[in-house]
């Protein structure tokens, strides 16, 4: 089963209307960990987010080589907005192709399937699974696997899984970073979007995604959801069961305190909470999984109060506490506690 995707490269980053950071992951995504395949950013007229790329129209980015643009955003639902069809239609005459890992089938806005018809364009859907994914087996796999958690959405599980698979690399370690949404599988180019799949072939498409391998090889699993969200905590338990980790990293936002976009009725765990709902599910079926630490996302701190908070957080839960984007020695201490055999 081919897990494989071809995108056409490089890419404008079209962030619309959204103008909460948290929902243009995809977006910020590509530009993080791609930067060479990104030629430029587009929002509609009033957003003032802003990602730090050149600014370019559809017909700007096309002159400068884009070949097609991505809608960068992941607002909830997942749905293709109808204020956005006008500017996906401009794109598509100025010469690119749509990239989209919305819930929505782009093929299925009628104005864009007849404009792609008339133009010679694709509309590539990402948020698509593969076809055949088994029910799960729940048979120990060889090889050693490391799962992302997190306490809420949009915090870092995917920036972490990037940091600890790059870091085991560099160590000359055999390691794959296994995408498990839309972002993860435009950076990496290959991967099962974890949330279009049918609940009950979730824990096989984690199987199918990581399968067995040699003893000393590692496959880095994008978290997905978390298992504290109302509306989410579905796939982030099916994501668990089928990847049976050996290892769990919990990802969290320094300063965050409730379920982005849910208001105070959904306040998040503390840590220790949330490592023992965690530790729960994965060892039902990995009964030796264990937590090697926490990666906190510390973006709204400065070094002194990041490396502060940091510290305070590993001798609470004594743990190695990490921010994968700031690296330094306590990254370096998660990443040796993850590969403890």
């Amino acid at each position: 089963m081919s897990l494989m995707i071809e995108l056409p490269r490089p890419f404008l980053l079209f962030i619309g209307d959204v103008g909460e950071p948290g929902y243009a992951k995809t977006a910020l995504g590509l530009r993080d960990w791609t930067p060479e395949h990104c030629t430029g950013e587009w929002a509609l007229a009033g957003n003032p987010l802003r990602l730090g790329l050149p600014v370019l129209n559809p017909i700007e980015a096309r002159a400068k080589g884009a070949r097609s643009m991505v809608i960068g955003v992941a607002p909830i639902g997942g749905a293709v907005q109808p204020h956005w069809i006008a500017a996906l239609l401009e794109a598509l005459e100025a010469g690119l192709d749509l990239v989209s890992g919305m819930h929505t089938s782009l093929a299925e806005v009628p104005e864009l399937s007849a404009a792609a018809a008339r133009l010679g364009r694709r509309l590539i859907d990402v948020r698509r699974p593969p076809a055949g994914l088994p029910v799960a087996h729940g048979r120990r796999r060889s090889g050693r696997r490391l799962l992302t958690v997190g306490t809420d959405c949009a915090l870092g599980k995917k920036y972490t899984a990037l940091s600890l698979a790059r870091a085991f690399e560099a160590r000359g370690i055999a390691t794959d970073f296994r995408a498990t949404g839309q972002t993860g599988i435009m950076i990496a180019g290959r991967g099962i979007p974890m949330d279009a799949v049918v609940s009950d072939f979730l824990a096989g498409a984690a199987e199918v995604l990581s399968p067995e391998a040699a003893s000393d090889h590692w496959d880095v699993i994008e978290g997905q959801g978390s298992l504290f969200h109302p509306a989410y905590a579905g796939v982030s338990l099916g994501l668990l069961h089928g990847s049976q980790p050996d290892v769990l990293v919990l990802c969290h936002e320094h300063g965050r305190k409730h379920v982005i976009g849910y208001g105070e009725d959904y306040p998040l765990p503390s840590l220790e909470e949330a490592m023992a709902l965690h530790l729960a599910h994965a060892r039902r079926v990995n009964p030796a999984a264990r937590f090697a630490g926490v990666s906190l996302n510390t973006a709204g701190l400065t070094d002194e109060e990041a490396a502060a908070a940091l510290a305070a957080e590993s001798r609470r839960i004594g743990l190695p506490c990490a921010d994968p984007m700031r690296g330094g020695e306590a990254f370096e201490r998660l990443v040796d506690a993850c590969l403890v055999a």
